[in-house]
């Protein structure tokens, strides 16, 4: 046996309850992208043993040794493995900010609260009812909730445990067997994670990790016929592939897809207030998430003061070093990242966008591929940059006179995941969130999160929930279940001219 919590920078695999080698024999880059410099390597699954790690979870999962086991039990596993994490709590939050590139601040305030989900989905593994359903006659008729099998799990890079926490938590707590995909570029926390879960008690071949590239390893385990569902955090087009595999098996999607989200700020809004809360939508994580605040729609009435504030406030973000606790913005994931969003920037000041604060590669940063914190005005709200999710510290400002024409604008584009309103007046709060299509609507805040409310999205920012009751209930199927109480069984075929019952 090898140890149960892998200490290195080299991803294995993770099989059967053993971390192995791939059957490939390649191996991958892990690189710190605060430095640009290797940190370890990453064993690269091919479809052989993505084959494996479906097979090892299915043949776990039929055998009953988590399926049947007593949802108390299953619940005390959980919450021991919750206590595990915690009490290694600071190594996980070194271990991300080494591996994608975010402040220490930022890792330790988003990590602290995931034993929570664990804890959450116990708790309700133990008091989610079934439904007991009147019908007609001497019948009972009741529901069961029934786990699917081998769900794939595959995240992102942006928020590694975060975003494998909303959807293992459930995924376990309903008795599922999984396999999840990382991404290539930051699989180490995930791989220590594991290891805890077997020293908490999962048994063997529930939990199962295959690392490497979303073309090879991704691809394979998402048509997979023995899958049940698919949960996936990624791109869009990427989703879609993702869906359509998963729909020639019958397979349940779940696709946390991409976002384009608006911030909206009323002019009964304090400018302060406004102007925090704006930055923070738009630059944490350097705006590396789906949720980003990347179009801001700020009332015409204080558009220019808002410009004005919010410039001097960007100018304010200290770049740098991400394990430093003094930095606020550290590097985006690769140079071939900052690159691409570097053209974003190039093409949308040509096609008419004003720079108000950044726009440039961050110098004095080091080595690694950081950015200075942008935000450009005067966009027209159909260009590229105004549409499009740049993945990066950007942001774009906007003027509207009314509800109606921001209603117009936020809800102008091709996704619908997160949204944001800042005013003072409780009655427009309410009416505009009622019309924004977005999954997910915050009021005076942004990027709020909890195990118990669902995440998701609208329009091609992708299909099903996270978290709360809705996802526990999606990684489950309902049995209806009938008992006739009559202790009579009619005889169709005696023809005695009594009415009978069909259905």
């Amino acid at each position: 046996m090898t140890e149960a919590v892998q200490s290195s920078y080299d991803a294995k695999l993770f099989i059967g309850g053993e971390f192995v080698a791939s059957s490939t024999g390649q191996t991958m880059p892990v690189v710190d992208p605060s430095s640009g410099r290797e940190i370890g390597r990453l064993e690269a699954a091919g479809e052989a043993d993505v084959d494996q790690a479906v097979r090892v979870a299915h043949a776990a999962f039929e055998s009953g040794v988590w399926r049947d086991l007593p949802v108390q039990q299953r619940a005390r596993i959980l919450n021991k493995f919750a206590d595990l994490f915690e009490a290694d709590i600071e190594a996980f939050f070194r271990l991300e900010t080494l591996n994608n590139g975010r402040p220490i601040g930022e890792t330790r305030a988003q990590i602290s609260r995931l034993p929570q989900f664990y804890r959450y989905f116990a708790a309700l593994a133990l008091t989610r009812r079934s439904d007991v359903i009147p019908i007609e006659g001497d019948y009972l008729s009741y529901t069961q909730r029934v786990p699917l099998g081998v769900a794939a799990l595959m995240t992102s890079f942006n928020h590694p445990l975060m975003i494998l926490s909303k959807s293992l938590a459930p995924a376990l707590a309903t008795g599922n067997s999984v396999v999840i995909k990382p991404s290539e570029q930051t699989p180490l926390t995930t791989v220590r994670l594991v290891g805890l879960l077997k020293q908490a008690g999962v048994p063997d071949g529930v939990v199962n990790v295959v690392n490497g590239e979303g073309r090879v390893a991704g691809a394979a385990l998402a048509a997979h016929p023995l899958i049940k569902k698919i949960v996936f955090t990624g791109g869009t087009e990427v989703g879609r592939s993702i869906g359509e595999a998963a729909a020639r098996s019958f397979a349940k999607s779940t696709l946390e897809l991409g976002g384009k989200g608006a911030v909206i700020v009323f002019d009964d809004m304090d400018l302060e207030r406004a102007v925090n809360g704006a930055a923070f939508a738009a630059f944490i994580g350097a705006g590396q998430t789906c949720v980003c605040g990347a179009r801001i729609l700020a009332q015409r009435s204080m558009y220019p003061q808002f410009l004005e504030r919010f410039r001097a406030k960007i100018q304010s973000i200290r770049v740098g070093d991400p394990s430093d606790a003094r930095t606020q913005l550290g590097p985006v994931i690769s140079a071939r990242s900052r690159d691409r969003i570097l053209a974003m920037l190039d093409r949308a000041v040509k096609d008419g966008a004003k720079l108000l604060a950044g726009g440039s590669a961050a110098s004095g940063a080091g080595e690694g591929f950081y950015l200075q914190p942008t935000a450009l005005y005067d966009a027209d709200p159909s260009s590229e940059i105004a549409q499009e999710e740049v993945f990066g510290p950007v942001t774009v400002v906007m003027p509207f006179e009314d509800e109606a024409e921001a209603l117009r604008i936020a809800n102008g584009t091709r996704f619908g995941l997160a949204a944001s309103i800042w005013t003072q007046d409780v009655a427009r709060a309410h009416r505009v969130a009622s019309k924004l299509v977005f999954g997910i609507v915050w009021i005076n805040d942004h990027h709020r999160l909890d195990p118990a409310s669902p995440w998701g999205g609208f329009k091609q920012s992708g299909t099903g929930r996270e978290t709360g009751i809705e996802s526990f209930d999606q990684f489950t199927e309902p049995r209806s279940v009938t008992l006739n109480m009559s202790g009579k069984t009619i005889d169709w075929y005696n023809d005695d001219g009594t009415a009978k019952r069909l259905n």
